[in-house]
């Protein structure tokens, strides 16, 4: 039995908080017409989608490199690490249905031009997150995680906006900066 998964990141751009990264395997049957790049979609379509591809991938996983990490190893590293996390969540549960898969029966789509450190074959396809339903699975279920996750630091830090900006480079979210200094989830590898 062989396996193709896509995976997407979210929240590479960002001037705070993690980046995100999910991993997903869909069945033929899945109702594609559902799909497209989380970045085509509205937030409401999106809450629509989620938990029809929870419920009817047949494996999937997300994971998240800290905003700390992302000072650390930089930007590209901390999504690829990621992704990673995201894959060997995926592949753990896939492990628990085929006790006798192997990586060498998966197939990869990353989103991108770059290939995460995992061991099995991938290929790395720009807009990969336009053409593949499985990529477009990852994308929407790693945005909705970050958008959840920076809607939960703006109730830490209220003065920051998060949950109207999610951390992005807007001009309301440098102002917020400038004003008040970085907050406790900056990336200070980042320029605002």
């Amino acid at each position: 039995m062989a396996f193709v998964f896509g995976i997407d990141e979210a929240g590479r751009g960002p001037l705070a908080g993690p980046v995100y990264a999910a991993c997903c395997i869909l069945p033929d049957d899945f109702p594609v017409e559902l799909l497209n790049d989380s970045k085509a979609l509205s937030e409401k379509k999106r809450a629509k989608v989620e938990p029809i591809i929870k419920e009817k991938a047949i494996a999937y996983g997300i994971g998240f490199a800290t905003h700390t990490e992302i000072d650390q190893i930089n930007i590209l590293q901390a999504t690829l690490l990621a992704m990673k996390r995201a894959f060997d969540e995926m592949f753990s549960k896939l492990k628990t249905e085929y006790p006798s898969l192997t990586e060498g029966e998966l197939f990869g789509v990353i989103d991108g031009n770059c290939i995460p450190n995992i061991s099995c074959s991938c290929k790395a396809e720009p807009k990969a997150d336009g053409n593949y339903p499985c990529v477009m699975a990852a994308s929407i279920l790693a945005k909705n995680e970050r958008d959840r996750v920076m809607v939960e630091y703006s109730k830490m830090y209220p003065e920051y906006g998060y949950e109207g900006h999610k951390g992005y480079p807007t001009k309301s979210h440098k102002e917020k900066c400038h004003q008040l200094g970085p907050s406790p989830i900056q990336r200070h590898s980042f320029k605002y």
